[in-house]
């Protein structure tokens, strides 16, 4: 045990409890991040556009306030190592009432998350992507149905009404007149 207390600790982490958020739409901000160099993912939070890149740009300048005054780390060599988002307690999110047509109302959920950040200065041994070399973009990505609707082949051509009665009429008139 005492080997482990006096080597220097190589991580600085940094929480964020009962962020007023989905966790759907921090983790698409989080896994932008992740793996990046510190510098590297505060410059794409800053200038990312999405609300829910504000909590977690504060969230890594607090994970690097803690690596640097803690643990005397560099901070110019800092990765973000791992970012997990976590739903919040299940029955602890607020409701809103959301009124509907004749009378009804539907409650809203506004759900809670919890976001974990851990900076290191050992870069990361393996990043998950969704594909290999491609950026994540932090845009709204398009709908399964929509994606399928378009890799459809086109409909086949029906031939009008109009040209097959005309053929009928001609067909009737050259029958009565022989």
């Amino acid at each position: 045990m005492t080997e482990t207390a006096t080597q220097a600790r190589t991580e600085a982490v940094a929480h964020l409890k009962f962020a007023r958020m989905a966790p759907r739409k921090l983790r698409r901000v989080a896994d932008a991040i992740r793996g990046k160099k510190v510098q590297e993912a505060l410059v794409l939070l800053q200038f990312a556009g999405v609300f829910a890149a504000r909590p977690i740009e504060k969230l890594v300048r607090s994970a690097v306030a803690n690596a640097e005054n803690n643990h005397n780390m560099n901070t110019d060599t800092l990765y973000v190592t791992r970012i997990t988002v976590d739903g919040g307690p299940g029955g602890k999110f607020t409701k809103r009432l959301d009124p509907r047509a004749q009378g009804r109302a539907y409650f809203k959920r506004k759900r809670l998350a919890h976001v974990t950040v851990v900076v290191s200065e050992t870069p990361p041994r393996r990043i998950a992507r969704a594909r290999s070399g491609a950026s994540i973009s932090l845009k709204r990505q398009p709908r399964r149905a929509a994606a399928r609707e378009a890799a459809k082949p086109a409909a086949k051509k029906t031939t009008s009404r109009r040209k097959t009665t005309a053929r009928k009429k001609t067909q009737c008139k050259t029958a009565e007149s022989s």
